[in-house]
């Protein structure tokens, strides 16, 4: 027992190396249970709306996704769901997607196209499509998805419309990424899955920050009650991460993570493409407010802290035992209830080394953060 518990000197700097460990794995402790255990013990409660099946308008804005819309619009204007339309806003395409959109226009009658054409004087970002198919939308509820994704089933409109009620005006839909072989994809997915198990945690936790543009679904009064895009509308992002912190209250919002919502797409062909997609994504971190960015730096930071300390004080004996009970007793909860939500979200093929994901992501993404390129963050 004497060995197991160290004496604490006042007058050594290891015991307070030791303090300092014990902080940053109680502030783990706190994020894993209180936060990240509210996705991993989520209930697929069924949320019906009380309203049947409300009438739904999908927006999709595109650029230069011919070979995608092709592709992948059929399964989204063939939705086992009795009253919806798709709105289609070509925004400046160069390709042929104006002729693949004009082909399907003949065979759906539901596909409402919106041609925005050339100029010098527009940009390239989403928001300006986005609030021109809301505005062109005929019904009170949107949902949002992108021409490279794919819903998982027929049933995806349904499963998003039955969380939509009174109260619940916002819906945070997941969107993963297909499996590829390479190492690049799989940094990629769980890039994905991790962000995903973050926002959804945080919202379950009444502290949301951000959707995904690919499966969103608000409602137009929703949209209209903060100016729709008009505080960020500068950025190239923020259609999903700063429209969300602006609308989103403690009771007017809700998660869906069904399998049959999820609206899967392809990862970026090279790492350049997505080192641009990311850059464009933290040019709206200067817009979130201190403690929204408190909240999300103070985990990875607290766990390369900890990981410091717990090399530290391995190497004195006198510390060695009750560290490593601590350390284990962490990763054990960890392990557990990163497991838990990982299979919430269908991303099983990370849960049986996540302990590792979980440093090297902490390490990875402030590499990723300020060694990436922003010259073409505004590029779409």
């Amino acid at each position: 027992m004497l060995e197991f518990f160290p004496k604490l000197d006042f007058h050594a700097p290891i015991t307070y190396v030791f303090f300092a460990f014990c902080l940053f794995a109680f502030v783990q402790f706190i994020y894993v249970v209180f936060i990240f255990g509210k996705l991993a013990f989520h209930r697929f409660e069924n949320e019906k709306n009380g309203n049947g099946t409300p009438a739904l308008s999908v927006i999709i804005a595109a650029r230069n996704e011919a070979e995608n819309l092709f592709k992948f619009l059929p399964f989204i204007l063939e939705q086992d769901y009795p009253n919806f339309e798709v709105i289609v806003i070509n925004h400046q395409s160069t390709d042929d997607s104006k002729y693949i959109l004009d082909a399907y226009k003949q065979q759906y009658p539901k596909l409402k196209i919106i041609e925005i054409e050339r100029s010098t004087h527009l940009k390239y970002g989403k928001k300006l499509p986005l609030t021109l198919g809301i505005k062109a939308a005929k019904n009170e509820h949107l949902i949002f998805t992108d021409a490279d994704c794919k819903p998982s089933s027929d049933q995806w409109l349904q499963s998003m419309s039955a969380r939509f009620s009174d109260k619940k005006q916002i819906v945070l839909g997941y969107g993963p990424i297909y499996q590829r072989k390479g190492f690049a994809n799989r940094l990629m997915r769980f890039d994905t899955a991790w962000i995903g198990m973050s926002y959804l945690s945080m919202a379950k936790a009444r502290l949301p920050y951000m959707g995904i543009g690919r499966n969103l679904a608000y409602t137009k009064s929703t949209f209209d009650s903060v100016h729709g895009f008009k505080s960020h509308y500068s950025l190239a992002s923020g259609d999903d991460d700063l429209f969300i912190q602006e609308a989103a209250t403690k009771q007017n919002y809700t998660i869906n993570i069904e399998p049959e919502s999820f609206c899967y797409s392809k990862a970026p062909k090279t790492f350049r493409k997505w080192a641009r997609q990311k850059a464009r994504h933290y040019t709206t971190s200067g817009k979130y407010k201190v403690i929204k960015k408190l909240l999300l730096g103070i985990y990875p930071l607290s766990l390369l802290f900890m990981l410091i300390s717990f090399v530290t004080l391995s190497l004195v004996y006198e510390y060695l035992w009750i560290t490593l009970a601590v350390f284990v007793f962490l990763l054990i909860i960890k392990w557990t209830i990163f497991g838990l939500a990982f299979k919430k979200i269908k991303e099983n093929t990370f849960v049986a080394w996540l302990p590792l994901w979980d440093i090297l992501y902490a390490i990875w993404t402030p590499i990723m953060f300020y060694t990436v390129s922003k010259t073409e963050s505004d590029k779409w």
